[in-house]
């Protein structure tokens, strides 16, 4: 289940001025591939409403995913063309849109992640579990401030994973180490569904 944000953490996040926090970013907190975690996101307000004008099903399949990626976004393609024409006949409704011997898919992401935070107490555990996100979109953690943070090699590991390092003390949180801004070498559908599932939940 999505909770708000603690609204002070939340501020506090924003004001370390993290460059992948958009003005416009939402923010939950939900458990996510095993922990709990604090998730900014912008959600795609054209496709949002498409699916509910559309009265899309959910995209919670990777097999489909993996035959929607096949085919491009917006632009018609023929049947005819297609390995698996089949495979198509049997897509959720609202993800295509077919016709005159031709397929188009309308579906694309419905939310961007913009980063999740993962609070942490023990931070070689909070590496860990930040890093599961590693696939999905940037990562930091959040750590108190306290003797931890004088570990060796603490903020050259988490910079070795990408991962960023906030720190909590008694006045408000700052930027340790900056995350890493994802970028992602392709689009697979496993990154997809991770999407999807988020926008299930928050929707």
């Amino acid at each position: 289940m999505a909770g708000v944000a603690n609204p002070a953490v939340w501020r506090s996040v924003r004001e370390a001025a993290l460059p992948q926090v958009f003005p416009e970013s939402e923010v939950a907190v939900l458990s996510l591939l095993g922990t709990r975690a604090l998730v900014a996101y912008r959600v795609d307000e054209v496709e949002h409403g498409r699916r509910q004008a559309a009265r899309a099903d959910r995209l919670d399949s990777i097999p489909v995913l993996e035959r929607l990626l096949c085919l491009p976004a917006g632009i018609p393609v023929a049947m005819a063309s297609l390995s698996d024409p089949a495979g198509v006949g049997v897509l959720p409704q609202g993800a295509v849109q077919r016709g005159g011997g031709m397929v188009t898919r309308l579906a694309v992401r419905p939310l961007a992640v913009d980063i999740v935070v993962v609070r942490v107490a023990g931070w070689r555990n909070g590496l860990e579990r930040a890093g599961r996100f590693a696939p999905f979109c940037c990562r930091a953690v959040l750590v108190d401030e306290g003797p931890h943070m004088g570990e060796e090699g603490f903020l050259a590991e988490a910079a070795f994973y990408g991962i960023g390092v906030l720190v909590k003390g008694s006045e408000g949180i700052r930027t340790a180490l900056e995350p890493e801004a994802y970028r992602p070498q392709r689009y697979t559908a496993a990154a997809w569904h991770f999407v999807e599932e988020l926008y299930a939940r928050l929707h």
